[in-house]
Protein backbone atom coordinates (compact mmCIF):
# COMPACT_ATOMS: atom_id res chain seq x y z
CA UNK A 1 0.00 0.00 0.00
CA UNK A 2 0.86 3.65 -0.55
CA UNK A 3 2.58 5.53 2.28
CA UNK A 4 0.12 7.88 2.97
CA UNK A 5 1.38 11.10 5.80
CA UNK A 6 -1.52 13.40 7.34
CA UNK A 7 -1.91 14.28 11.40
CA UNK A 8 -5.95 13.16 10.93
CA UNK A 9 -4.65 9.58 10.07
CA UNK A 10 -5.08 8.24 13.22
CA UNK A 11 -4.72 4.64 12.11
CA UNK A 12 -4.21 3.73 8.12
CA UNK A 13 -2.30 2.09 6.43
CA UNK A 14 1.02 1.36 8.58
CA UNK A 15 -0.61 0.00 11.13
CA UNK A 16 -1.96 -3.42 11.59
CA UNK A 17 -5.73 -2.91 12.55
CA UNK A 18 -9.02 -3.89 12.01
CA UNK A 19 -9.97 -0.73 10.34
CA UNK A 20 -8.99 2.69 9.21
CA UNK A 21 -9.85 5.84 11.55
CA UNK A 22 -9.70 9.79 10.40
CA UNK A 23 -9.77 12.32 12.40
CA UNK A 24 -13.01 14.62 12.18
CA UNK A 25 -12.55 17.87 14.31
CA UNK A 26 -11.02 17.86 17.96
CA UNK A 27 -12.27 14.73 19.64
CA UNK A 28 -14.30 12.72 16.87
CA UNK A 29 -12.91 10.39 14.48
CA UNK A 30 -14.78 8.32 11.53
CA UNK A 31 -13.89 4.76 11.62
CA UNK A 32 -14.32 2.81 8.02
CA UNK A 33 -13.84 -0.61 7.07
CA UNK A 34 -15.04 -3.09 4.32
CA UNK A 35 -15.30 -6.82 4.25
CA UNK A 36 -17.23 -9.17 1.61
CA UNK A 37 -17.20 -13.05 0.77
CA UNK A 38 -18.66 -15.91 -0.77
CA UNK A 39 -21.61 -17.83 0.97
CA UNK A 40 -20.56 -20.17 3.40
CA UNK A 41 -24.66 -21.45 4.55
CA UNK A 42 -26.88 -22.45 2.35
CA UNK A 43 -29.47 -19.97 3.75
CA UNK A 44 -29.44 -16.89 1.64
CA UNK A 45 -30.63 -14.30 4.87
CA UNK A 46 -28.29 -16.12 7.30
CA UNK A 47 -25.42 -15.29 4.62
CA UNK A 48 -26.50 -11.79 4.53
CA UNK A 49 -26.81 -11.51 8.40
CA UNK A 50 -23.84 -12.85 8.89
CA UNK A 51 -21.21 -11.26 6.14
CA UNK A 52 -23.08 -8.14 7.66
CA UNK A 53 -21.97 -8.79 11.08
CA UNK A 54 -18.73 -10.02 10.35
CA UNK A 55 -17.82 -6.21 8.44
CA UNK A 56 -19.53 -4.71 11.19
CA UNK A 57 -17.08 -6.14 13.83
CA UNK A 58 -14.40 -4.48 12.73
CA UNK A 59 -15.41 -1.41 14.31
CA UNK A 60 -16.29 -3.07 17.25
CA UNK A 61 -13.21 -4.34 18.12
CA UNK A 62 -11.66 -0.52 17.41
CA UNK A 63 -14.39 0.74 20.05
CA UNK A 64 -16.66 2.14 17.44
CA UNK A 65 -20.51 2.97 17.20
CA UNK A 66 -21.82 2.10 13.70
CA UNK A 67 -23.45 4.63 11.99
CA UNK A 68 -24.34 3.46 8.93
CA UNK A 69 -22.93 0.69 5.49
CA UNK A 70 -22.96 0.13 2.00
CA UNK A 71 -23.65 -3.05 0.75
CA UNK A 72 -21.00 -4.49 -2.10
CA UNK A 73 -22.98 -7.38 -4.22
CA UNK A 74 -21.14 -9.38 -6.73
CA UNK A 75 -24.41 -11.91 -8.14
CA UNK A 76 -25.47 -13.97 -11.33
CA UNK A 77 -28.38 -12.58 -12.92
CA UNK A 78 -30.16 -15.53 -12.99
CA UNK A 79 -33.96 -14.75 -11.69
CA UNK A 80 -33.50 -17.14 -9.52
CA UNK A 81 -30.52 -16.07 -8.15
CA UNK A 82 -31.97 -12.91 -7.99
CA UNK A 83 -34.33 -14.09 -5.48
CA UNK A 84 -31.77 -15.22 -3.56
CA UNK A 85 -29.98 -11.43 -3.58
CA UNK A 86 -33.06 -10.20 -1.91
CA UNK A 87 -33.27 -12.67 1.08
CA UNK A 88 -29.50 -12.22 1.40
CA UNK A 89 -29.62 -8.03 1.30
CA UNK A 90 -32.71 -8.18 3.57
CA UNK A 91 -30.87 -10.29 6.23
CA UNK A 92 -27.71 -7.96 5.93
CA UNK A 93 -30.04 -4.98 6.43
CA UNK A 94 -31.98 -7.00 9.42
CA UNK A 95 -28.40 -7.11 11.07
CA UNK A 96 -27.20 -3.18 10.08
CA UNK A 97 -30.39 -2.54 11.66
CA UNK A 98 -30.10 -4.48 14.70
CA UNK A 99 -26.66 -2.85 15.16
CA UNK A 100 -28.39 0.64 15.45
CA UNK A 101 -27.46 1.75 11.90
CA UNK A 102 -28.14 2.08 8.29
CA UNK A 103 -27.90 0.40 4.76
CA UNK A 104 -28.11 3.96 2.86
CA UNK A 105 -27.06 2.59 -0.64
CA UNK A 106 -24.40 0.10 -2.20
CA UNK A 107 -23.25 -1.04 -5.61
CA UNK A 108 -23.19 -4.60 -7.41
CA UNK A 109 -21.91 -6.62 -10.44
CA UNK A 110 -22.80 -9.14 -12.36
CA UNK A 111 -20.33 -12.49 -11.38
CA UNK A 112 -20.83 -16.20 -11.69
CA UNK A 113 -20.19 -16.61 -7.85
CA UNK A 114 -22.31 -14.69 -5.17
CA UNK A 115 -20.73 -12.40 -3.01
CA UNK A 116 -22.36 -10.14 -0.84
CA UNK A 117 -20.56 -7.53 1.83
CA UNK A 118 -20.26 -3.91 3.53
CA UNK A 119 -18.54 -0.73 3.73
CA UNK A 120 -19.36 0.04 7.26
CA UNK A 121 -18.73 3.13 8.82
CA UNK A 122 -18.60 4.00 12.53
CA UNK A 123 -17.73 6.79 14.94
CA UNK A 124 -15.43 7.06 18.37
CA UNK A 125 -13.86 10.13 20.21
CA UNK A 126 -10.83 10.52 18.41
CA UNK A 127 -8.46 9.99 22.07
CA UNK A 128 -10.53 6.58 23.02
CA UNK A 129 -10.14 4.43 19.91
CA UNK A 130 -8.88 0.61 21.03
CA UNK A 131 -5.90 -0.24 18.42
CA UNK A 132 -4.11 -3.75 18.26
CA UNK A 133 -0.70 -1.57 19.54
CA UNK A 134 -1.16 -1.09 22.87
CA UNK A 135 -1.00 -4.83 24.97
CA UNK A 136 1.18 -4.73 27.85
CA UNK A 137 2.85 -7.68 29.46
CA UNK A 138 0.98 -9.10 31.84
CA UNK A 139 -2.42 -8.39 30.50
CA UNK A 140 -5.18 -11.43 30.33
CA UNK A 141 -6.37 -12.18 26.53
CA UNK A 142 -10.08 -12.60 26.71
CA UNK A 143 -11.79 -14.45 23.60
CA UNK A 144 -15.67 -13.76 23.20
CA UNK A 145 -16.84 -16.48 20.83
CA UNK A 146 -15.66 -20.06 20.01
CA UNK A 147 -13.75 -20.96 17.29
CA UNK A 148 -14.34 -23.73 14.49
CA UNK A 149 -16.35 -21.87 12.05
CA UNK A 150 -14.07 -22.59 9.04
CA UNK A 151 -13.97 -26.16 9.62
CA UNK A 152 -17.89 -26.79 10.20
CA UNK A 153 -18.87 -24.44 6.90
CA UNK A 154 -16.07 -26.45 5.28
CA UNK A 155 -17.96 -29.68 6.18
CA UNK A 156 -20.86 -28.20 4.96
CA UNK A 157 -19.76 -27.29 1.62
CA UNK A 158 -18.99 -31.14 1.91
CA UNK A 159 -22.24 -32.94 2.57
CA UNK A 160 -20.80 -34.00 5.80
CA UNK A 161 -23.28 -32.14 8.14
CA UNK A 162 -26.12 -30.17 7.39
CA UNK A 163 -26.71 -26.60 8.41
CA UNK A 164 -29.10 -27.13 11.00
CA UNK A 165 -26.04 -29.17 12.37
CA UNK A 166 -24.45 -26.12 12.60
CA UNK A 167 -26.80 -24.12 14.25
CA UNK A 168 -24.74 -22.97 17.29
CA UNK A 169 -22.10 -21.63 14.85
CA UNK A 170 -24.54 -20.25 12.42
CA UNK A 171 -26.09 -18.12 15.89
CA UNK A 172 -22.35 -17.12 16.95
CA UNK A 173 -21.55 -16.03 13.39
CA UNK A 174 -25.08 -14.04 13.08
CA UNK A 175 -24.42 -12.37 16.75
CA UNK A 176 -23.19 -8.99 16.68
CA UNK A 177 -20.14 -8.10 18.88
CA UNK A 178 -21.88 -4.99 20.02
CA UNK A 179 -21.99 -6.59 23.71
CA UNK A 180 -18.71 -7.30 23.66
CA UNK A 181 -17.34 -3.88 22.49
CA UNK A 182 -20.30 -2.78 25.00
CA UNK A 183 -18.32 -4.75 27.50
CA UNK A 184 -15.23 -4.02 26.80
CA UNK A 185 -15.88 0.20 26.88
CA UNK A 186 -17.30 0.00 30.41
CA UNK A 187 -13.83 -0.86 31.25
CA UNK A 188 -12.29 2.36 29.74
CA UNK A 189 -8.30 2.33 30.27
CA UNK A 190 -8.30 -1.24 31.52
CA UNK A 191 -9.07 -2.49 28.45
CA UNK A 192 -5.68 -1.83 26.72
CA UNK A 193 -6.16 -3.65 23.09
CA UNK A 194 -8.27 -5.91 20.79
CA UNK A 195 -8.86 -7.10 17.84
CA UNK A 196 -11.55 -9.26 15.93
CA UNK A 197 -10.47 -13.02 15.13
CA UNK A 198 -11.48 -13.89 11.48
CA UNK A 199 -9.90 -15.00 8.54
CA UNK A 200 -6.05 -15.42 9.92
CA UNK A 201 -7.80 -17.01 12.86
CA UNK A 202 -6.86 -16.88 16.41
CA UNK A 203 -3.04 -17.07 16.16
CA UNK A 204 -2.92 -14.96 13.22
CA UNK A 205 -5.13 -12.43 14.59
CA UNK A 206 -2.73 -12.23 17.92
CA UNK A 207 0.09 -12.17 15.79
CA UNK A 208 -0.89 -8.52 14.42
CA UNK A 209 -1.89 -7.81 18.00
CA UNK A 210 1.27 -8.32 19.09
CA UNK A 211 3.62 -7.22 16.46
CA UNK A 212 1.95 -4.01 16.85
CA UNK A 213 2.50 -3.69 20.66
CA UNK A 214 5.76 -5.52 20.11
CA UNK A 215 4.89 -8.14 22.80
CA UNK A 216 4.64 -11.87 22.80
CA UNK A 217 1.84 -14.21 24.45
CA UNK A 218 1.23 -17.53 26.12
CA UNK A 219 -1.71 -19.60 24.82
CA UNK A 220 -3.64 -22.22 27.05
CA UNK A 221 -5.07 -24.09 23.73
CA UNK A 222 -7.23 -26.38 26.60
CA UNK A 223 -8.98 -22.92 27.61
CA UNK A 224 -9.84 -21.78 23.89
CA UNK A 225 -13.56 -22.32 23.53
CA UNK A 226 -14.79 -24.46 20.71
CA UNK A 227 -17.83 -25.84 19.26
CA UNK A 228 -18.93 -28.99 20.17
CA UNK A 229 -18.41 -31.19 17.03
CA UNK A 230 -15.48 -29.40 15.22
CA UNK A 231 -12.87 -31.79 16.99
CA UNK A 232 -15.22 -34.72 14.87
CA UNK A 233 -15.36 -33.00 11.39
CA UNK A 234 -11.75 -31.55 11.64
CA UNK A 235 -10.63 -35.29 12.18
CA UNK A 236 -13.01 -36.42 9.33
CA UNK A 237 -10.65 -33.82 7.47
CA UNK A 238 -12.79 -31.03 6.68
CA UNK A 239 -10.11 -28.43 6.37
CA UNK A 240 -10.64 -25.27 4.59
CA UNK A 241 -7.54 -23.85 2.76
CA UNK A 242 -7.47 -21.01 4.12
CA UNK A 243 -6.93 -22.62 7.74
CA UNK A 244 -3.77 -24.62 6.14
CA UNK A 245 -2.33 -21.69 5.09
CA UNK A 246 -2.55 -20.30 8.55
CA UNK A 247 -0.91 -23.55 10.01
CA UNK A 248 2.21 -23.08 7.52
CA UNK A 249 2.03 -19.07 8.30
CA UNK A 250 1.89 -19.73 12.31
CA UNK A 251 5.14 -22.11 12.00
CA UNK A 252 7.46 -19.19 11.83
CA UNK A 253 6.07 -17.33 14.73
CA UNK A 254 4.69 -20.30 16.76
CA UNK A 255 6.16 -22.20 19.35
CA UNK A 256 3.84 -25.28 20.15
CA UNK A 257 4.15 -27.55 22.99
CA UNK A 258 5.26 -30.80 22.46
CA UNK A 259 1.86 -32.06 24.16
CA UNK A 260 -0.07 -29.51 22.05
CA UNK A 261 -1.47 -32.49 18.84
CA UNK A 262 -1.45 -31.62 15.26
CA UNK A 263 -5.18 -30.92 15.07
CA UNK A 264 -5.28 -28.83 17.93
CA UNK A 265 -2.84 -26.66 15.91
CA UNK A 266 -4.87 -26.87 13.15
CA UNK A 267 -8.15 -25.29 14.90
CA UNK A 268 -6.27 -22.55 16.57
CA UNK A 269 -5.32 -21.49 13.21
CA UNK A 270 -8.82 -21.72 11.80
CA UNK A 271 -9.95 -19.55 9.80
CA UNK A 272 -13.27 -17.52 11.45
CA UNK A 273 -16.33 -15.94 9.96
CA UNK A 274 -17.16 -13.13 11.91
CA UNK A 275 -15.50 -14.39 15.16
CA UNK A 276 -15.49 -13.00 18.60
CA UNK A 277 -13.07 -9.59 19.69
CA UNK A 278 -10.06 -10.89 21.49
CA UNK A 279 -9.07 -8.28 24.02
CA UNK A 280 -6.04 -7.58 26.33
CA UNK A 281 -6.73 -6.52 29.70
CA UNK A 282 -4.96 -5.46 33.01
CA UNK A 283 -5.13 -8.53 35.18
CA UNK A 284 -6.37 -6.58 37.65
CA UNK A 285 -9.46 -6.12 36.42
CA UNK A 286 -10.02 -9.51 34.17
CA UNK A 287 -13.07 -10.36 36.61
CA UNK A 288 -15.04 -6.89 35.58
CA UNK A 289 -14.48 -7.65 32.15
CA UNK A 290 -16.03 -11.39 32.13
CA UNK A 291 -18.80 -10.55 34.13
CA UNK A 292 -19.34 -7.55 31.81
CA UNK A 293 -19.27 -9.40 29.07
CA UNK A 294 -21.53 -12.17 30.34
CA UNK A 295 -24.03 -9.84 31.52
CA UNK A 296 -23.93 -8.35 27.65
CA UNK A 297 -24.66 -12.60 26.65
CA UNK A 298 -21.28 -12.82 24.52
CA UNK A 299 -21.07 -16.20 23.49
CA UNK A 300 -18.25 -17.02 25.37
CA UNK A 301 -15.97 -15.18 27.82
CA UNK A 302 -13.07 -16.69 28.13
CA UNK A 303 -9.62 -16.17 29.44
CA UNK A 304 -7.38 -18.14 26.82
CA UNK A 305 -3.89 -17.10 27.62
CA UNK A 306 -1.37 -13.44 28.76
CA UNK A 307 0.80 -11.12 27.22
CA UNK A 308 4.42 -11.79 27.50
CA UNK A 309 7.43 -9.89 27.37
CA UNK A 310 8.63 -12.57 24.82
CA UNK A 311 10.31 -11.43 21.29
CA UNK A 312 7.86 -9.33 19.10
CA UNK A 313 4.78 -11.52 17.56
CA UNK A 314 6.44 -14.52 19.09
CA UNK A 315 3.37 -17.03 20.65
CA UNK A 316 4.29 -19.62 23.03
CA UNK A 317 0.88 -22.59 22.97
CA UNK A 318 0.64 -24.96 25.88
CA UNK A 319 -1.82 -27.70 26.86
Amino acid sequence: MPSVDDPRILVGTKALDDAAVFQMGEDRAVVATVDFFAPIVDDAYNFGAIAAANALSDLYAMGSKPLFALNLVAWPRDPEMLELLGQTIRGGADKVREAGAFVLGGHSIDDKEPKYGLVAIGEAPANDVVTCGAAQPGDKLILTKPIGTGILSTALKRDMITEQEMSDAVKSMTTLNAGAANAMRSLGDAVHSATDVTGFGLIGHLKNLLGSAGVGALIHAGAVPRFPSVQQELEAGAVPGGTERNVDAAAAYTEWSGDVPASERTLLCDAQTSGGLLIAVHPDHVDRLVDALEKNQTPAAAVVGEITKSQSGKIEVVN
